[in-house]
């Protein structure tokens, strides 16, 4: 039997919700690249703006059934002035505009098609198939999260929490409870009565009051409601705390002088990308920026994308500062620990052991994941040393990032979801 599913949930101001979402699944791969061209062309301060998608006429083109030319066809037209029965037809050239880069007088043709992005919609593939690493559920807060879980059932409860099948097994028991005995007395009386009828000289009144008396009994089993307000069983569903996957993400950013303003821009766009995806995906995080140059200091939002203020170059300074933090604010016992470091990576060079040292003793023992990205082609002392460590330490990643074309790629690259294997 063929069945028909009618969809009539409503779409809101959106009527054609679904036509878009499907249309934007045809085209996700000129939407990725769009995205990735915003990460490179636009400022800082635009990334998450909406966005022109153009996508060419030839991959928007539906596919359809049509006479191809050339072969052997017969028309019916209607009466001309030009041609007579068994005139030949000169075949149609081919078209002459349509799109071409030259003028035309002739032909026609039909231009790209562009549509916009919403913001939401450009957001959601700027962060298609990302998540943070290793990302475990470790505390229950003092506040925790609430998820309703099945404790057996209830007499009272609402409508939509009824179970039908206990609720009938309920009241299966209660009329197998309550005519139970009535209709282990109906068969006796029915038995007596059939013994009176076959030998009913002189009783028809003892056979008239038994009669009574089962009509009677059959009155009260029928009489026994199907289904009481008694029976009716719910659903019973209890409020449990739930374990929180809080996080927190440390934000080191190098400030030094041997950084100029085009590392700085692009170290700034990698974080921007980093903020906006946190915020976007998780509920519980916490984001702690730290700039640094020969010391380090933590700053708010505003301060970290900003301030203009420079020095020399210790990286340790920054390093010993989020373990500072980590030590006073976030137990690994009960926070999910981050942390993302950009720098060019020229630091001073008694400082790259030391940098190391705490970053395997100190920070990589309590973080689930530690990325490192260097703005810079030249593999500085800093790079070395990390790239010593990341050889036996799996969840430190690091990656380089030359230009503002790179950062996007490099982003999906180190928070790329990982598929779980079974």
């Amino acid at each position: 039997m063929l069945h028909q599913i009618i969809d009539r949930r409503l779409a809101g101001k959106n009527k054609s919700i679904a036509n878009r979402e499907r249309f934007l699944r045809r085209v996700k791969n000129y939407i990725r690249r769009a995205v990735s061209d915003a990460v490179r062309d636009r400022s800082i301060k635009d990334i998450q703006n909406t966005q022109s998608i153009t996508i060419p006429r030839k991959d928007i083109a539906e596919p359809n059934f049509r006479h191809g030319p050339g072969g052997r066809r017969e028309y019916v037209h209607p009466g001309n002035e030009d041609y007579v029965r068994g005139d030949k037809i000169p075949r149609p050239q081919g078209g002459s505009g349509g799109g071409g880069s030259q003028a035309s007088n002739e032909g026609e043709g039909q231009d790209d098609f562009v549509f916009e992005l919403s913001r939401d919609e450009f957001m959601q593939y700027f962060f298609d198939d990302l998540e943070l690493p290793r990302l475990v559920k470790t505390h229950l807060l003092t506040v925790p999260s609430w998820k309703n879980v099945r404790a057996g059932w209830s007499a009272e409860g609402t409508p939509n929490n009824i179970d039908v099948v206990r609720s009938l097994r309920s009241a299966l028991g209660r009329r197998i409870a309550l005519g139970s005995p009535l209709v282990n007395e109906l068969r006796e009386l029915e038995a007596q009565l059939e013994l009176m009828k076959s030998d009913p000289e002189d009783r028809r009144a003892e056979i008239a009051t038994l009669e009574a008396e089962i009509h009677h009994l059959k009155g009260r089993i029928w009489r026994i409601p199907f289904i009481d307000p008694f029976d009716l069983r719910y659903i019973n569903r209890v409020k449990q705390p739930q374990p929180s996957s809080q996080a927190v993400m440390f934000c080191l950013m190098d400030v030094s002088g041997s950084m100029d303003e085009q590392r700085k821009d692009l170290s700034k766009r990698f974080f921007i990308l980093l903020y906006l995806f946190l915020k976007r995906n998780y509920e519980r995080i916490e984001v702690v920026f730290i700039r640094h140059h020969t010391r380090a200091e933590e700053v708010d939002e505003d301060t970290f994308f900003h301030s203009t203020e420079s020095g020399g170059t210790v990286v340790s300074s920054a390093l010993e500062l989020m373990r500072k933090v980590m030590n006073e604010r976030y137990s690994p016992t009960e926070w999910n620990i981050y942390g993302a470091q950009a720098s060019d990576g020229d630091n001073w060079t008694d400082d790259s052991p030391k940098c190391r040292k705490i970053l395997e003793e100190d920070i990589l023992t309590k973080t689930r994941y530690f990325a490192y990205i260097q703005v810079a082609p030249e593999e500085q002392n800093l790079w070395l040393e990390y790239a010593q460590l990341a050889l036996s330490q799996p969840h430190l990643a690091m990656k380089k990032a030359e230009s503002a074309a790179d950062i996007y790629p490099v982003f999906r690259e180190l928070f790329e979801k990982q598929v779980e294997m079974s």
